[in-house]
């Protein structure tokens, strides 16, 4: 009988994604990483002995199968980690296209939804499972020059709590983890600036943007038995900025 948990991983190649892959790789899951075609996706296979399907979480086939392929291989799926989003430059939104605000939208809330669809049509008939969605603290407060992020983030944030109040009669858990600044490849030019990153540490009360792993572990524990009674909660991981 295989005891051992099996744990879904989006957005896996990089940042946030890869260092929850990795974590629960260590703690011996059995662990599914999808991300694009074009990242680095095949190498996370060795480093956590696991599977890897590409997918693209805003194609709803793509999703299907992804799931699809998962059960085939463990039977069952306990845990569900979407990290798959982007976030768009900074921007007035006079001046954004229709074309990147939807592709934000797309991406971070569509994506969110299909991940979590699929996840619960498994869990649900199972009885257990948990799911975590990567939001913001941008869910919870407004942020200059992001409209299209801020406005996905909130989304994302409604929608673990929707799907918390759908699904955990059924035994299945929904939260959503708020982070900060975060030092990970998509943040890097954010950081990269003198400005922004001088103002953002000032505005940060520990001082310095996490690392992926400070986000992993909460990611962590949201999946653990541990949080068996946390369901519909808005985490914030942010250095004290919602404290502010």
């Amino acid at each position: 009988m295989n005891t051992k948990k099996v744990t879904m991983v989006t957005g896996a190649a990089s940042g946030i994604g890869r260092a929850t892959a990795l974590m629960f790789a260590e703690r011996g899951h059995h662990v599914i990483c999808t991300d694009l075609p074009l990242t680095k996706i095949d190498e996370m296979q060795a480093l956590t002995g696991g599977i890897c399907i590409t997918a693209d979480v805003r194609v709803e086939s793509e999703v299907d199968a992804l799931f699809k392929g998962a059960v085939e291989k463990y039977g069952r799926i306990d845990g569900v980690v979407n990290c798959a989003g982007i976030e768009e430059k900074f921007i007035d939104a006079r001046d954004m296209s229709l074309e990147i605000f939807e592709q934000t939208m797309s991406t971070n809330v569509t994506g969110s939804f299909l991940i979590a669809r699929a996840a619960g049509r498994v869990m649900v008939p199972q009885g257990s499972g948990s799911i975590v969605l990567i939001g913001s603290i941008l869910s919870a407060v407004g942020y200059g020059g992001n409209a299209a992020y801020t406005a996905s983030k909130g989304a994302v944030l409604q929608l673990g709590k929707a799907l918390a109040v759908d699904w955990s009669k059924f035994g299945v858990r929904v939260n959503v983890i708020g982070p900060g600044p975060v030092a990970t490849p998509m943040s890097a030019e954010s950081l990269k600036d003198p400005v922004r990153s001088a103002w953002m540490k000032e505005r940060i009360p520990i001082g310095r943007p996490a690392t992926p792993n400070e986000i992993a572990n909460t990611c962590a524990f949201l999946l653990s038995d541990e949080a068996s009674f946390i369901t519909g909660a808005f985490i914030p991981v942010d250095g004290g900025w919602l404290a502010l």
